[in-house]
């Protein structure tokens, strides 16, 4: 009963608000308890101040008719904005969520309707069946810190970067490749073009000489950037004590290095997970059942969170099984792929990476060292 009645409460003493989010023009929606469709107002695109103001009259207008000043509940989808607009209005006591939008149920029909106002309303009514207490409608995305989204910079760039030397890399060896000039998957930072000579015994011609050292000097560039960064991402100061610690405590174990150990401490491990199931959902690394009457398959991992976390996942996984041969992950793998085809064993890699993401957990978490596992060389030798 005494539920019931808080339900009540909340309702009638909040105003529930929706916002759409696009480079130009933001669309607020503003749900009054004594209307039945919502106020929508255009807003400039980037425009906090109007939208704040905007906000505020609206409280002002809905305290006059109920006496007293009521709680603010507004909501939008992540993207290009990001987090900043939540930590802007939460700095002024305005309650914001911000929202997984792969999380929304949308109509299966193959035509729908689909305009920001449409979008905007359905954000709105799902809005309120969260106040609800039906917490199922989506999922809300964590804010993070400014420390912990700043501390995030350095592996992204240079995931970004380590993408952009790939790119120079494969440009320089397939215009010597187009000469009849091979050369290695590593390319020298000192390449005498002047002595290069093509299949048909000529010399490079000008222009192409011109454009390979052109890209011989982004090459140069992108990869004194690619040590800048990695400097920083493991000597920097950060205010992230507590993210730090899981990151030194990783780079225990041998296999994960400091690629690895920044990202999965930085981009998972800094957050609280209830259970292992929270954690493997997170990841997009649990199974997708399908059971409808007598047909029942597994659709796979959910595949959920970002791509990248779970490819490095996946890939730590992989260096798991290599560098840590006595541990019981590793042997609880080997059994399983024993005489197995190779697709089978990518298979199981999936399996071996949620175990594994498990393992890590409770390691940073409670001190837990994965069975068998066995310490960084470089851990042993500064121990002595």
């Amino acid at each position: 009963m005494q539920k019931a009645t808080n339900t009540a409460t909340v309702s009638v003493n909040t105003l529930n608000c929706a916002l759409e989010l696009s480079k130009k023009t933001w669309l607020l929606a503003i749900q009054f308890p004594d209307r039945e469709q919502p106020s929508v107002y255009s807003i400039k695109g980037g425009d906090a101040a109007a939208l704040l103001a905007r906000l505020i009259t609206a409280r002002k207008r809905w305290a006059k008719v109920s006496g007293s000043a009521p709680t603010i509940v507004l909501c939008y989808e992540v993207g290009y904005d990001a987090f900043w607009l939540a930590r802007f209005l939460m700095a002024h006591d305005i309650e914001c969520l911000v929202i997984d939008a792969g999380s929304l149920e949308v109509q299966r029909r193959s035509r729908r309707v689909k305009t920001d106002r449409v979008d905007l309303k359905k954000l709105l009514r799902t809005l309120s069946a969260w106040c609800r207490g039906e917490r199922h409608v989506w999922s809300v995305v964590r804010i993070p810190t400014i420390e912990e989204e700043d501390l995030r910079r350095s592996h992204r760039e240079r995931g970004r970067l380590i993408g952009e030397r790939t790119a120079h890399i494969n440009r320089i060896r397939g215009l010597l490749f187009a000469q009849g000039i091979r050369i290695g998957s590593s390319i020298p930072k000192t390449l005498a073009l002047e002595k290069l000579v093509t299949g048909d015994g000529r010399p490079l011609p000008p222009r192409l000489a011109a454009e390979i050292d052109r890209e011989m000097n982004r090459l140069a560039m992108v990869q004194k950037q690619i040590d800048e960064v990695e400097r920083e991402r493991d000597t920097a100061p950060t205010a992230c004590e507590e993210t730090e610690k899981k990151r030194h405590l990783l780079l225990q174990l041998k296999s994960i290095g400091p690629t690895h150990a920044a990202l999965l401490s930085r981009e998972v491990y800094y957050r609280h997970f209830e259970n292992q199931r929270q954690l493997g959902s997170f990841l997009g690394l649990t199974s997708s059942p399908y059971k409808s009457g007598e047909e029942e398959h597994c659709q796979g991992i959910s595949r959920a969170g970002s791509g990248r976390v779970r490819a490095v996942m996946i890939e730590a996984a992989w260096l798991w099984v290599w560098h840590q041969p006595k541990s019981a992950l590793t042997r609880w793998f080997l059994e399983r792929t024993a005489g197995q085809s190779q697709r089978v064993r990518k298979i199981m890699i999936v399996a071996l990476a949620r175990k594994l993401a498990i393992a890590l957990w409770r390691f940073v978490e409670l001190g837990l060292v994965p069975d068998g596992a066995i310490l960084s060389p470089r851990v042993v030798a500064k121990a002595r």
